[in-house]
């Protein structure tokens, strides 16, 4: 005799018919580095598009067609506001009338490196105040295993409704590579993990529709697990090659050429890059998440606090080299230097300084005394010992009047051999001047 097949909720058909017909109303909470992209994704395929976020002044410039998000053209936002597929909005109300509700909030860490939800529970609330039967909620924040289970489910029932029944809850970890000019939302694969096997199905059908490759996973914690996984990953790697630049300089060997030669070995070895700390709003953050809760479950996750410490302390590492470097060609201190520095960002060809170590170098050389001139092609200003500063024009008279140039983002914008040719000497944490063979006597690598 063959098996039944199970029956499936009937919310969940209506719910499915509707996002295959594009007749869904769809709803994205937080309209930054993560929200902005997937409303444009799903807006361009049909969907119509309510973007939700606390801040007025930039839900007016999304309504008149402005984009703050490098990888997402004024031009892309125009054109859905313009057609009519999306629209932005501090009214909560309307939740109520979305079919699909994704939340991309931040999920940042307390000064404790606790993590810091509130932002995830204060979209909940109102969810919860309007959500209607039948709607489908994705969490895309990154957080630790267990919050859309643990946090979210017991929010989302206190009405009486029941996840996989009357409502689908589901976790699909955002995979955002700002200025990635390769994988974007639309291309880079999705995983996904529902409270029961119908609310998985209602997020793989959804994510579908914009994105050709969706990989389901057995739970919601799975889907955040993944997330954290992938982070770590780097972070302690990051942190194993930041370790090994320390020893290379110690060792009197070029720690450049020791990963270029490893890298050609053509399997079991993945180069990874030194640098003078992490930065963004992943990598830097995500494996603390893990790591805090494994402490509550009696688990001291060894690598990633060992990888955590060795990365937060590569910006100390890089002042004490230039302060070596400084004594050494022209016996001088940090204190009343003028120190030229290129690039402010967290990574090249972006806008955004979040999390940048650039910025702990600029503070550590400011508390000693150095006269900070900088210059970023994406940054017009930043604040840092409470105070304001703009970006220099990069000119031969403003390398010339510094006593060092220091490389901290290599930008593509920039002309390295005319940085070269025009500074007094210069630090490079990036090898942004591989290549370059004039004047090395006045280069050193991190």
């Amino acid at each position: 005799m063959a098996a039944k097949k199970s029956k499936q909720p009937p919310r969940l058909t209506e719910l499915i018919d509707k996002i295959k017909a594009r007749s869904a109303q769809v709803g994205v909470i937080g309209l930054g580095y993560v929200g902005l992209p997937l409303s444009m994704e799903l807006a361009r395929v049909g969907f119509k598009v309510t973007g939700f976020d606390v801040s007025k002044p930039l839900i007016k410039r999304l309504n008149a067609g402005k984009s703050d998000i490098d990888d997402v053209p004024d031009s892309i936002v125009k054109d859905m506001v313009s057609s009519g597929y999306f629209r932005a909005t501090d009214e909560a109300k309307k939740l109520a009338k979305m079919d699909t509700i994704s939340i991309c909030v931040p999920t940042p860490l307390s000064k404790t490196k606790d993590p810091d939800v509130s932002y995830i529970l204060a979209a909940m609330d109102e969810v919860k105040k309007h959500i209607s039967k039948g709607t489908l909620v994705v969490l895309e924040s990154t957080t630790y295993p267990g919050t859309t289970e643990d946090l979210i489910l017991p929010l989302l029932e206190e009405s009486g409704m029941k996840a996989g029944v009357d409502f689908f809850l589901a976790f699909s970890p955002e995979r955002v590579d700002p200025g990635n000019p390769v994988y974007t939302t639309k291309n880079t694969p999705r995983v996904v993990g529902g409270i029961t096997p119908a609310c998985t199905q209602a997020a793989k059908v959804f994510y579908e529709q914009t994105i050709p490759d969706i990989h389901a996973v057995s739970s919601t914690q799975a889907a955040e697990m993944v997330k954290l996984l992938e982070n770590t990953f780097r972070a302690v790697n990051i942190g194993l090659v930041n370790e090994v630049a320390v020893m290379c300089d110690r060792l009197g060997v070029d720690v450049w050429e020791i990963i270029d030669a490893a890298a050609t070995k053509p399997f079991g070895f993945m180069p990874f890059y030194p640098g003078p700390g992490l930065g963004g709003h992943c990598i830097p953050i995500d494996p603390h998440y893990l790591s805090w809760k494994l402490k509550s479950l009696n688990y001291y996750a060894r690598f990633i606090e060992l990888a955590g410490e060795i990365n937060s302390q590569m910006p100390v590492y890089v002042v004490n080299r230039i302060s070596e470097m400084l004594n050494r060609k022209f016996a001088r201190s940090i204190n009343k230097s003028t120190i030229c520095v290129l690039g402010v960002t967290y990574k090249p060809d972006i806008k955004d300084t979040r999390e940048s170590p650039a910025l702990d170098v600029i503070k550590l050389l400011e508390d000693k005394g150095a006269k900070i001139l900088f210059n970023d092609p994406f940054v017009a200003e930043i604040d840092w010992n409470k105070t304001k500063h703009k970006s220099r024009k990069l000119t031969a008279e403003l390398l010339k009047k510094a006593d060092l140039t220091v490389i901290l983002t290599h930008h593509s914008q920039y002309d390295y051999q005319f940085i070269v040719d025009h500074s007094k000497a210069i630090f490079d944490t990036r090898h942004a001047t591989k290549g370059i063979t004039r004047h090395r006597n006045r280069i050193e690598l991190l």
